[in-house]
C-alpha cells in the first residue's frame, strides 16, 4: 500500500499553501482597520466641517452685508421724485434733496440755433475756387476751418465737425432733387447759441457765408416754480434746487413731490430679515443636537458656532439702547426662531416720529416721552459690531478655519506615520514569510523523498 503524499505549502513564493499573500493581506487589512481607518474617518469629519464652515461663512457674509447696508444714517437720505399730475417735466432727486411739493408751469422750451446754407446741386460740389478759411463763432467762441480748391460740400461738413464739433453739429441734407444744403445746429440751447459764419479769405462760395439763413433761433426755457418766473438756457435744469434735476418736456403745468424713498428703505429691511432667517436656518441645521446621526448637526458640539448662534438671537432681543425694542417697529420672532416684519407698524413709526425711528436703527439723538434725549449708536450698528466679531478678517470664524486646517494637517501627518510603520512591518513580515516558505519547501522535498523510498520498500 502506497503512502499518501503530504499536502504542498504555497506561501508568498511557493510552498505549503499556509503562508500565502492572502494571509498577509488579511493581516494588513486588520491592522489598517485598527490603526489607519480611525484617522481617515477623523480627517473626513474635519473636511466635512471645513465644507460646512464655508457655507456658514457665505451665509454670515450675506447677513453682515445686509446689516451694513442699513446701519448708517445715509439709509434715510434716499429720495423719490414723483410727478403726480401733468407731463411737462421729468424729475429726479439725489440723496438729501429737500423733501417738498411744488408746481412747475412750463411756458417755453429752450431751442437750438439752426442755420442752413444756400442750395447746391450735389453734395460733391466744390465750395471754393481756391484755398482759404472760414470762421464759425458760437456763444463767443471762434473756430477756424481750413479748406482747399478741391474741398466739396460734404468734405466741408466733416471739417466743421472736426474743428467745432463740441459746439456745432454739421450735416448735409438733400432737401429735394438737385437741392443739397449744409445745416449747422448748435449743440446747446438758449439765446446765447447764435451761429455766425465769416469768410476770412473771401474765396468761399457766398452760399456758405452771406447765404446762410436762420431756420430756428435759439431761445431760453421759461417756466414758473410755485408761481415764480424763471428762465434757463437749457431744458435740463440742475441748479434750481440742490440735488434736483428737472427736464422740461412740453408746455403745461405739473405737480411734483420729493419724498423719502420708502421703497428703497423697506427693500433693505426686507433683505435684512431674509438674510437673518437664512443665517438662523443654517446655524440651526449645523448645531442640531439630535441623537439621530442623520439629523445631528456637524457642529452640534462646537462651542464657537453654537455661541455665534446665541449671539445673533440675543442681539435681536437686546437691540435698542434701552429706549425700546425692535418689536416696537414691527419686528418679531416666531416659535421657530424666524424673523417677521410688519411693514405697516414700521411705516407708522416712520410717519409718527421719523427722527426717533432713524436714531433707533441708525444712530442719533432719541427723544423719550419725558423729553429727555438719549444718544444712540443705532441698533444695526450694534448688530454689526457683534457679527463682525465673528466674520471680519482674522476674527472668530477665521480662527476656526485655521484650527480645522491645522487639525487636518496633523491628522494627515499621523496617518502618514502610521502607514509608514505598517509598510515597514509588512516589508519585514513578507521577508519572514518567504524565509519560512523556503524551509517548508525543503521539508516538502525531504518528505517526498521519504515517501518514495517507503513505497519502493513496500513494493519489494
Amino acid at each position: 500500500m502506497a503512502i499518501d503524499s503530504v499536502s504542498s505549502v504555497s506561501s508568498v513564493g511557493a510552498g505549503s499553501g499556509i503562508l500565502t499573500q492572502d494571509v498577509l493581506d488579511q493581516l494588513r487589512a486588520a491592522d489598517e482597520a485598527a490603526r489607519i481607518t480611525p484617522i481617515t474617518l477623523e480627517i473626513a469629519n474635519e473636511e466635512d466641517k471645513q465644507k460646512a464652515l464655508k457655507t456658514i461663512d457665505a451665509t454670515m457674509t450675506n447677513f453682515i452685508d445686509s446689516i451694513n447696508a442699513i446701519k448708517t444714517a445715509t439709509l434715510w437720505d434716499d429720495r423719490a421724485a414723483t410727478v403726480s399730475s401733468g407731463t411737462s417735466v421729468e424729475v429726479s432727486a439725489s440723496s438729501k434733496t429737500d423733501v417738498q411739493d411744488f408746481t412747475i408751469n412750463v411756458t417755453t422750451l429752450a431751442t437750438k440755433q439752426i442755420e442752413q446754407s444756400g442750395s447746391f446741386a450735389t453734395e460733391d460740389d466744390l465750395i471754393s475756387g481756391g484755398a482759404g478759411q472760414i470762421n464759425i463763432n458760437i456763444n463767443g467762441q471762434d473756430f477756424t476751418v481750413d479748406y482747399t480748391a478741391t474741398t466739396t460740400l460734404k468734405e466741408l461738413k466733416d471739417l466743421i465737425n472736426t474743428a467745432a464739433g463740441a459746439k456745432v453739429d454739421a450735416t448735409v441734407v438733400q432737401v429735394s432733387a438737385g437741392d443739397f444744403r449744409l445745416f449747422m445746429s448748435s449743440v446747446d440751447t438758449g439765446t446765447t447759441q447764435d451761429i455766425t459764419v465769416t469768410d476770412i479769405s473771401g474765396t468761399v462760395d457766398a452760399r456758405l457765408s452771406t447765404g446762410m439763413t436762420d431756420i430756428q433761433t435759439g431761445i431760453d426755457s421759461a417756466f414758473t416754480f410755485n408761481g415764480q418766473a424763471i428762465t434757463r438756457t437749457s431744458n435740463k435744469i440742475t441748479d434750481l434746487i440742490t440735488g434736483l434735476t428737472l427736464t422740461l418736456k412740453e408746455t403745461g403745468s405739473s405737480n411734483v413731490s420729493i419724498a423719502q424713498d420708502r421703497t428703497s428703505i423697506l427693500e433693505k429691511f426686507d433683505s435684512f430679515v431674509g438674510k437673518y432667517n437664512a443665517a438662523i436656518t443654517e446655524l440651526d441645521k449645523m448645531t442640531n443636537p439630535s441623537t439621530e446621526s442623520e439629523e445631528r448637526g456637524i457642529f452640534s458640539t462646537d462651542s464657537t458656532i453654537k455661541g455665534m448662534k446665541r449671539a445673533i438671537e440675543n442681539m435681536i432681543e437686546s437691540a435698542g439702547g434701552g429706549v425700546g425694542s425692535m418689536i416696537d417697529y414691527g419686528f418679531d420672532i416666531d416659535k421657530d426662531g424666524k424673523m417677521t416684519l410688519d411693514k405697516t407698524v414700521l411705516e407708522t413709526a416712520m410717519d409718527d416720529n421719523s427722527v426717533n425711528t432713524q436714531a433707533f436703527f441708525s444712530g442719533g439723538d432719541f427723544t423719550k416721552t419725558d423729553l429727555s434725549v438719549v444718544p444712540l449708536t443705532g441698533a444695526f450698528a450694534d448688530m454689526s459690531v457683534i457679527i463682525e466679531g465673528y466674520t471680519k478678517f482674522n476674527a472668530t470664524l477665521d480662527s476656526l478655519k485655521d484650527n480645522l486646517s491645522d487639525s487636518i494637517s496633523s491628522l494627515e501627518d499621523r496617518k502618514a506615520s502610521a502607514t509608514k510603520r505598517l509598510d515597514s512591518r509588512y516589508e519585514i513580515l513578507t521577508k519572514q514569510f518567504i524565509a519560512y516558505d523556503i524551509i517548508i519547501n525543503k521539508l516538502n522535498s525531504a518528505s517526498s523523498m521519504f515517501v518514495q523510498l517507503a513505497n519502493a520498500q513496500t513494493t519489494n
